[in-house]
């Protein structure tokens, strides 16, 4: 069977799933059905936003569903009308029952950001780059009922470097998953696929990011810093406190030695110019270079010091006022 002749429905919303979307729409493969969320607020004004896989099947007039959840029979007919040979999953966001994973004729196949059974669950990037793990990849995976257990079909690892965020590792590994899949589709398409299933002794959960993890405690190692400021950008962005205000701090770096470190304590500034802000950690130290003030916008040190005075002996809070 060509590709061209597969019937496949797809369900995704976010960039990392648009990016799929397109690399199949561009391999000559039209969806004869597209899922993804409703329409939700986002951003500082929380206006009501259409996810990028909408805009992309809206832009080439796919069939579109945006249920709130897959419960109803209402919801899952479109697919059965679809009757596709394979639905491609990624970061769909929604939980699917038994009888979607069992219509397609190959089955679901999830697009998931991690080596599993490394890393299942909702923030895989995020809890690699906070955990300093120097590899990740993606996996193709046989879809089951389960949080990210089903049997894996194929994987890629993709190193994860020293400057990576979450948001320059997700475009990579956005990338590398729709790669994958088309190269892979063949091989499941041809009947020569062997799933294997997951080791479950080594399995791991990547939970859900949440602001409260995002407060900086300069009492840990600068290693450990500079891993939680990569992994919370570009959500929900490290950040700590001087004289009761918030400053967010999108970028940083090691600093390989600092005069005066030992006669620091956590948190206290050692030095302040144009090339960064240089803070005292547990272990260590850390050089600020990208920073925002609470309502202000993201912005290079030198630029930030024009507006915000911070000197020498300053101290930067550990805990969340």
């Amino acid at each position: 069977m060509k590709l061209t002749d597969v019937k496949i429905a797809f369900a995704g919303t976010p960039e990392f799933a648009k990016i799929t979307l397109t690399a199949l729409l561009q391999s000559g493969i039209r969806p004869c059905a597209v899922y993804t969320q409703p329409d939700r607020p986002r951003g500082r004004g929380r206006k009501v936003t259409r996810s990028a896989v909408k805009s992309t099947a809206l832009e080439h007039q796919l069939v579109l569903h945006q249920p709130q959840r897959l419960s109803s029979q209402e919801s899952i007919q479109p697919l059965v009308d679809c009757q596709p040979d394979l639905l491609v999953v990624a970061a769909y966001g929604l939980i699917l029952p038994q009888q979607v994973l069992n219509l397609p004729r190959l089955g679901c196949v999830n697009i998931h950001a991690s080596l599993l059974p490394r890393w299942r669950g909702a923030a895989p990037i995020a809890r690699a780059i906070e955990n300093g793990d120097h590899v990740t990849g993606i996996t193709l995976m046989q879809m089951a009922r389960g949080l990210d257990n089903g049997d894996i079909l194929h994987q890629e690892p993709l190193k994860i470097k020293a400057l990576d965020t979450t948001a320059t590792l997700q475009e990579k590994l956005a990338i590398l998953g729709a790669k994958t899949l088309l190269d892979y589709l063949p091989i499941l398409l041809s009947g020569h696929a062997h799933p294997q299933p997951q080791d479950e002794g080594r399995a791991c959960y990547a939970s859900k990011l949440e602001k409260t993890e995002a407060q900086i405690d300069w009492r840990r190692s600068t290693i450990l810093l500079d891993q939680q400021i990569r992994a919370f950008n570009p959500f929900p962005i490290a950040r700590t406190n001087h004289h009761q205000r918030t400053i967010r701090i999108w970028r940083a770096q090691p600093e390989p030695s600092t005069p005066n470190r030992d006669h620091c304590v956590p948190g206290e500034i050692l030095a302040v110019d144009n090339s960064g802000i240089v803070v005292c950690c547990g272990e260590g130290t850390l050089r600020l270079l990208e920073l925002q003030r609470a309502g202000g916008k993201r912005l290079p040190v030198a630029t930030f010091l024009n507006g915000y005075r911070l000197s020498a002996g300053d101290h930067l809070q550990t805990t969340c006022c």
